[in-house]
């Protein structure tokens, strides 16, 4: 039996919007567009980009590094208020998240649960 990993990961909201400030190029280099939109409607846009990093930040955790960059994981919310993950453009219904956010700190935690190759009958 495989047993899910977790990733953890909490950040400063004031550094998160520090490095934008100063980087022009981290908002398109971490975030998709479709998040960097849905960030910049809100009102503590700030809250929502340290959120979404720190989500981000879990799942690379989760699932192990190799290979992943923070862009190619997306975190949206449905309607419902429920996040989910996207992972290199396809729903990653084996990833589970919850975002929490004060004034100062966005926090994440991620459950990667791996998918149990199926075993091949043998051919008689």
């Amino acid at each position: 039996m495989t047993l899910p990993s977790v990733g953890i990961d909490i950040v400063e909201i004031s550094r998160v919007a520090a490095l934008a400030k100063k980087n022009k190029r981290f908002l398109a280099r971490v975030f998709s567009p479709e998040e960097i939109r849905y960030c910049r409607d809100k009102k503590k846009k700030w809250q929502h980009f340290a959120v979404r990093f720190a989500a981000k930040e879990a799942v690379w955790k989760a699932v192990g590094r190799a290979g992943l960059n923070l862009k190619d994981i997306a975190v949206r919310r449905a309607a419902s208020g429920r996040p989910s993950v996207i992972l290199e453009g396809a729903a990653a219904e084996n990833i589970e998240v919850s975002l929490t956010h004060t004034e100062n700190y966005a926090a994440a935690v991620a459950m990667f649960f791996p998918v149990k190759a199926k075993k091949r009958k043998k051919r008689s």
